[in-house]
């Protein structure tokens, strides 16, 4: 399981990427509610495989991460078991 994607997920790639979106539609000029949640809506679904890519980048460039070791599916994830 790909513990890091969640983290990065909620304390940084969201916020950052839905506070960019509403601020450009913002500075656009609509000021309507629809506008300003539909750009939070689209920050909120892009934000999860853009952290998904970031999370895999950073464990590629880890020289001590084997990344090419296949992940292990199941109901729930083992907390003993290696990160994916």
């Amino acid at each position: 399981m790909d513990r890091l994607k969640y983290v990065l997920y909620i304390a940084g790639v969201f916020p950052l990427l839905a506070g960019g979106l509403v601020t450009a539609v913002l500075a656009l000029g609509y000021y309507s509610l629809p506008a300003i949640l539909l750009a939070g809506g689209v920050g909120l679904i892009l934000a999860l495989p853009l952290s998904y890519l970031i999370s895999r980048r950073i464990k590629r460039e880890d020289p001590n991460f084997d990344h090419r070791e296949p992940p292990e599916f199941g109901l729930m994830p083992d907390p003993d078991a290696r990160e994916a």
